[in-house]
């Protein structure tokens, strides 16, 4: 009977696993059919046709390459800080004594709990006149700065800990720290390291599995972030703007590529669907290759950091 088990097993998980990348192979499949595909009963997963104008075409809409550097660039860097900033706010709520200390996690909580919509109304307003203890005011008579349709917003929201997902990075963190035994910390103590040395030189080094987990965290969600993208940057050269904004301009451009353009003839819809699913494909291709190279360390990662068991 236990190869009848094992058989069982074999077919859910091959079952499941199918389900689960079904729709990427699909798209896939639908990035290199040929347009004369689409109507034909016959083909289910792979073209009689195969064609890479699709992908040209999508490449050439997005304005692909220029758009990827763009977005890595922004994603990397607010990456980097919003995990900088929630390590060294989760090791003081995991080690250092304070007064109201239970309280500010407490918020912390609480804004892994309240949906950003809420917010989005003080967001906007706040970066709409930016200013803090009114210097600019002060110094210069405005209201603020404008900060909208720029980088900033999310670039000051990583570097302070209160960007996107924070208050969850700042939980792994602390859940992390408190679990590491105290004695490093009184021989760091001994041996005369203070409070920010201790956590560079000795406590950082061995929170690499929080580390991975929330960089991997922060990446993928700031690269597919469409709230604060649409909420701060509206005109900025974001993937995941761009993305959104994909059926408007494969409309509006596919008849240009085809050579159709500044006639009454329209592109087919179908094709038109072909196009865009052809970019979100393009769109998440960067993702499934990272995962491919860091899945392992991942599942490592989120394993030793508290987050399950």
């Amino acid at each position: 009977m236990s190869w009848l088990w094992s058989l069982f097993r074999f077919v859910l998980i091959l079952g499941i696993g199918f389900i689960i990348i079904r729709p990427i192979l699909q798209q896939i499949s639908v990035a290199f059919k040929s347009p004369e595909d689409i109507y034909n009963p016959t083909i289910y997963m792979i073209p009689v046709h195969f064609t890479l104008e699709n992908i040209k075409n999508a490449l050439d809409i997005l304005n692909y390459w220029p758009l990827l550097r763009n977005t890595l660039l922004f994603v990397v860097s607010t990456t980097l800080m919003a995990t900088a900033s929630c390590a060294l706010a989760g090791y003081g709520f995991a080690r250092f004594e304070f007064p109201g200390r239970n309280i500010l996690f407490a918020c912390v909580i609480l804004t892994i709990l309240i949906p950003a919509s809420t917010l989005m109304v003080p967001m906007y307003l706040h970066f709409r006149n930016f200013d803090v203890f009114n210097l600019v005011t002060l110094f210069t008579g405005r209201e603020g700065l404008n900060l909208l349709n720029t980088y900033w917003p999310s670039i000051i929201m990583a570097a302070f800990g209160v960007g996107l997902k924070s208050g969850l990075y700042i939980y792994i963190f602390r859940q992390f720290f408190r679990g590491l035994p105290k004695e490093i910390e009184e021989a760091a103590l001994i041996d005369g390291a203070g409070g920010i040395r201790t956590f560079l030189m000795i406590m950082l080094p061995n929170a690499i599995p929080p580390i991975i987990t929330v960089l991997l965290f922060a990446f993928v969600w700031q690269y597919n972030d469409t709230f604060y993208a649409s909420l701060f940057m509206t005109n900025s050269e974001l993937m995941a703007n761009s993305v959104a904004a994909l059926p408007a301009n494969v409309n509006q451009q596919l008849p240009r590529l085809l050579g159709i353009e500044g006639t009454e003839v329209r592109a087919d819809p179908n094709h038109v669907a072909m196009i865009v699913d052809t970019g979100v494909l393009l769109s998440i291709a960067p993702l499934i290759i990272l995962y491919l190279f860091v899945q392992r360390y991942f599942v490592e990662s989120v394993e030793r950091t508290g987050i399950v068991g």
